[in-house]
């Protein structure tokens, strides 16, 4: 029981990390620190897409399943969970290409307007 407790304790903490990925930069223009966390984080959560790796989080949630009585999945996360919920079929590498790519971008006008606005400070005081 512990452990399926810890299993979804997991894929709580995976949830909030792939939402984290793509919007935690808009927590820059409240805290610019969080850009230190988050930073890292969004460039590792692009690095998986490009890489079409699987998070390392995923087997340990897979081996708590196991241990708790249930059973294991194959693949990552965003696969098992997220994909039949957005896409009909599994997760291509053009998709994990295009995740990729779109977290980029967007990451990259957050900070680009969180970094305007700070130049923009400095030439006003």
């Amino acid at each position: 029981m512990i452990y399926l407790i810890f299993a979804h304790l997991v894929i709580l903490v995976h949830l909030i990390f792939i939402l984290f990925v793509p919007f935690g930069g808009i927590l820059g223009f409240r805290k610019r620190w969080w850009a230190l966390l988050h930073i890292p984080v969004f460039l590792w959560g692009a690095l998986i897409s490009f890489g079409g790796w699987i998070c390392p989080i995923t087997p340990l949630e897979n081996w708590l399943r196991v241990k708790g009585g249930e059973l294991g999945y194959h693949g990552g996360f965003i696969e098992h969970y997220l994909l039949p919920i957005i896409y009909p079929r599994n997760l291509t590498r053009g998709v994990q290409i295009t995740m990729g790519i779109a977290v980029l971008i967007l990451n990259l006008v957050i900070y680009g307007i969180i970094v305007s606005r700070i130049r923009g400070e400095r030439f006003r005081g």
